[in-house]
């Protein structure tokens, strides 16, 4: 998700306050507050009046703050209003950015209310790559005429009992909310989680599984370049000739053949 402006700086005061609160009530609350999160931010998305009204920099940030209030008081947890009071009480970029952030502040709540967190980034990439491997699912999940209840029923069959809950809730979450496919939605849910424990999230193709020690190293190597620790998600690809490919961020480090020979030819034919 990729906030510029005032949107960026509200997005950061509401994460520090989410942590504050979660670390206070704990991981069965998180929980709670979390699915609060994604159903109030399913209303300002599907309420583009209530939306424009609660974001208007013509209006009190405590007026909108009150207006907000008295419409889910007693309808979620003082945890989930006191955040969302707060949210709108922020300046916003663009109308469209607070449902975006509280969702996003959902899927940080659902995530630290997992036992282990770090599976939840393992368990979302998992289900990534299933995606990938199989386009008839990927037809059945992205197709119009099926209905989210009917979707929701089918995923549920695939994850019940193999994953965390956190997980297929975040992966039932992805049918519903901002992101425009399942894909898309479950590779920034993986920044979310790899983002808890302070970490980047890098996906490194390689034509062969690579060895722990193997892994460790690119790990190591990364974590210093970038200056924090490194998620390390790798996709096994028959299609890379020699070497790895590795994205991470923005950023593409190419140590293929292909693109080394790429290079040279560049360079000759300059």
């Amino acid at each position: 998700m990729l906030l510029r402006g005032p949107s960026a700086d509200a997005a950061a005061t509401l994460g520090d306050r989410l942590r504050a609160a979660i670390s206070e009530v704990g991981s069965r609350k998180a929980a709670q507050v979390g699915e609060e999160l994604f159903g109030v931010s399913g209303v300002l998305r599907t309420n583009p009046s209530l939306r424009r009204t609660v974001t208007d920099v013509s209006v009190d940030g405590r007026a909108r703050g009150e207006l907000v209030r008295g419409l889910f008081d007693g309808k979620v947890d003082p945890v989930t209003l006191d955040l969302v009071v707060g949210a709108v009480e922020q300046r916003w970029t663009r109308p469209r950015d607070l449902p975006d952030t509280l969702e996003n502040l959902g899927v940080e709540a659902v995530i630290r209310s997992a036992d282990e967190p770090g599976r939840v980034a393992d368990e979302l990439f998992a289900f990534e790559q299933v995606l990938v491997e199989n386009p008839d699912l990927r037809s059945a999940l992205s197709d119009p005429s099926r209905s989210v209840s009917d979707k929701r029923d089918l995923l549920r069959g695939l994850l019940e009992g193999r994953t965390l809950s956190a997980t297929a809730r975040l992966v039932d979450q992805s049918l519903a909310g901002t992101y425009r496919t399942i894909s898309v939605a479950m590779r920034e849910y993986q920044k979310v989680a790899a983002g808890v424990h302070g970490e980047s999230v890098a996906t490194v193709r390689a034509a062969s599984e690579l060895s722990d020690g193997e892994q460790e190293r690119l790990r190591s190597a990364l974590s210093t370049q970038y200056g924090r620790d490194v998620h390390l998600n790798i996709v096994v690809d028959p299609t890379v000739i020699g070497g790895i490919r590795v994205e991470i961020g923005d950023d593409v480090i190419d140590g293929t053949v292909s693109a080394r020979l790429a290079d040279a030819r560049r360079r000759l034919a300059g």
